[in-house]
């Protein structure tokens, strides 16, 4: 069975969509209210962007952002966070065609109608919903994801085997030792030299 691409009947607003969702408020649910009093778009042909959304994988099934919702708020990650999407959303055309993307226009409707299996009027709506993503998204490379680790996580600490004994290279432990001599200030030479000659006893070799 030929797999589904995902497409939008009406996706003249796509672009206003993504705009708003940047610089609106990050709601707690996305719903059809959040769509028409906040982003703006009240048409009921809008209605069927919210179900986009969360086939892109920016809303869960219950409507809620989801951590890649947040990043088309932030300008720099946006038009990436959008390129990551379509390659999941269409992986199914990315298997076909790693570079759909860059298609032009009768070679990728070729390459979505193959794909879908799908006829002349499906294929037109496939296609122009992907462009129409297309122009917003950023293919030139994955989102940086910062690898850090958790706060109940132990990093492994390397214990050298004791079955040998460990080799130091060039690595020589040294000591040093500070000894204060206090000598009384009404003490004659003599008694000074015989307080030298013990130490020199004491630690010699």
């Amino acid at each position: 069975m030929a797999p589904e691409l995902p497409y939008l009947t009406s996706y003249k607003n796509v672009g206003e969509l993504f705009q708003k969702i940047l610089t609106a408020k990050q709601p707690d649910n996305f719903t059809t209210k959040f769509l028409a009093d906040t982003i703006g778009l009240k048409s009921t042909t809008d209605r069927p962007l919210i179900a986009f959304l969360k086939v892109l994988g920016f809303l869960d099934s219950a409507g809620r952002p989801t951590p890649e919702y947040g990043q088309l708020k932030n300008q720099s990650l946006a038009a990436k966070a959008i390129g990551s999407a379509l390659r999941r959303a269409y992986a199914p055309l990315y298997a076909a065609n790693e570079n759909a993307h860059t298609l032009a226009s009768a070679d990728l409707k070729g390459l979505i109608a193959q794909v879908a299996g799908a006829d002349a009027g499906m294929t037109n709506k496939i296609q122009w919903t992907f462009s129409a993503l297309v122009k917003l998204a950023d293919f030139s490379g994955q989102i940086d994801e910062e690898v850090s680790p958790k706060n109940d996580e132990k990093l492994p600490i390397a214990i050298p085997s004791t079955d040998k004994p460990q080799s130091f290279g060039s690595l020589r432990p040294e000591f040093h030792y500070n000894i204060q001599v206090h000598l009384p200030a009404n003490a004659t030479e003599e008694t000074y030299l015989n307080i030298f000659n013990s130490l020199r006893k004491a630690f010699k070799p």
